[in-house]
């Protein structure tokens, strides 16, 4: 029996993007960068489960690619409706773009992960408002002693009736917080999250503005209802880490692991996921230690095209004293 098992929940989306240079890649995205970065950690040490619906057309594809990780488990991925993502990004530059959604897969329901339970880590990874319902955060939290750690760039975006991809305020949010132990998001969707009782009209604009001032306030809120850690991604400038330390809310921000050369950044946030899944698998309250490991694989996402980017424990605890002085 593995020491570690680690169930990555979420979409594994065909992707057509292009990036920010012009350059066209086709490729399986989401889940599958949480899963591989994931599996390259942990070695021989664990078990990574990834629980997907994709497209019949797609299954043998995405079963190939994953088979070349041993540690992979790969029974939990079906094709029973025929159902799954189809995403097209166009980068604008390296980190907006614009997205268009013409697939769409069937939600994983808690019949999905009901031999699952055992785990010790389940990464949550939804890329839209239906992949991974609350209906399923509920259920594991009621039947499993695993730390539940959600994305929230699913519930804060949608698809329209013309596959148009568009953020969101989350406003359900406090039906869910209690149902999460690690809360991770980036600075765009956290301006989901926090809203006033009533807008003026001229008010409510598309926030692209790098403030933080709203942080301190939704992560108190969201240690109150529940939630054990907030982390806040910031492109650059690293993550934003809050936690409780006695009574009080304790934030820090650990700062992000510098490239020379930045190829391709989708999938930098599922990547992102899977090193906090990681990183709580030893200490299940070590934040700070967590996001080091979440801002590696974020950062050996984007140096290339392909899964290849991701690197073992070894290489990766290197990289990461490299960067901070220790792990």
């Amino acid at each position: 029996m593995s020491k570690y098992n680690v169930a990555v929940l979420g979409p594994i989306p065909r992707d057509h993007i292009t990036t920010h240079h012009g350059e066209v890649i086709e490729k399986y995205g989401c889940a599958t960068h949480t899963a591989i970065g994931l599996a390259k950690l942990l070695g021989s040490d664990g078990t990574v489960f990834l629980v997907s619906h994709v497209r019949k057309k797609d299954e043998a594809a995405v079963k190939l690619l994953l088979s070349e990780y041993d540690n992979i488990n790969v029974e939990y991925i079906t094709s029973d409706l025929d159902q799954g993502d189809v995403i097209s990004l166009k980068f604008i530059d390296q980190n907006n773009r614009l997205e268009k959604q013409t697939g769409f897969m069937n939600p994983i329901i808690p019949a999905d992960i009901k031999d699952l339970l055992h785990c010790d880590v389940f990464v949550c990874v939804p890329i839209t408002d239906y992949e991974v319902p609350l209906e399923t955060l509920k259920y594991i939290k009621e039947n499993s002693e695993g730390t539940i750690i959600f994305d929230g760039h699913g519930p804060t975006n949608t698809v329209t009736m013309t596959g148009d991809r568009l953020i969101k305020f989350w406003i359900d949010r406090d039906q869910w917080l209690p149902h999460i132990d690690v809360l991770k998001m980036n600075l765009e969707e956290s301006k989901c999250c926090w809203f006033d009782k009533e807008y003026l009209p001229e008010k409510l604009v598309h926030v692209n503005d790098e403030s933080t001032e709203h942080l301190p306030a939704l992560a108190a809120h969201a240690l109150k209802t529940g939630v054990k850690s907030l982390i806040v991604t910031l492109d650059a400038n690293g993550g934003a880490v809050f936690f409780k330390k006695g009574e009080n809310v304790h934030h820090e921000i650990v700062k992000s692991i510098r490239v020379a050369n930045v190829v391709d950044t989708t999938g930098c946030g599922d990547s992102f996921a899977g090193g906090l899944g990681y990183g709580l698998l030893v200490n299940k309250t070590d934040y700070i230690k967590a996001t080091k490991y979440a801002n590696a694989l974020g950062a050996q996402r984007t140096q290339g095209r392909d899964f290849e980017v991701f690197k073992s424990k070894a290489e990766t605890d290197q990289m990461i004293l490299d960067n901070y002085g220790s792990i």
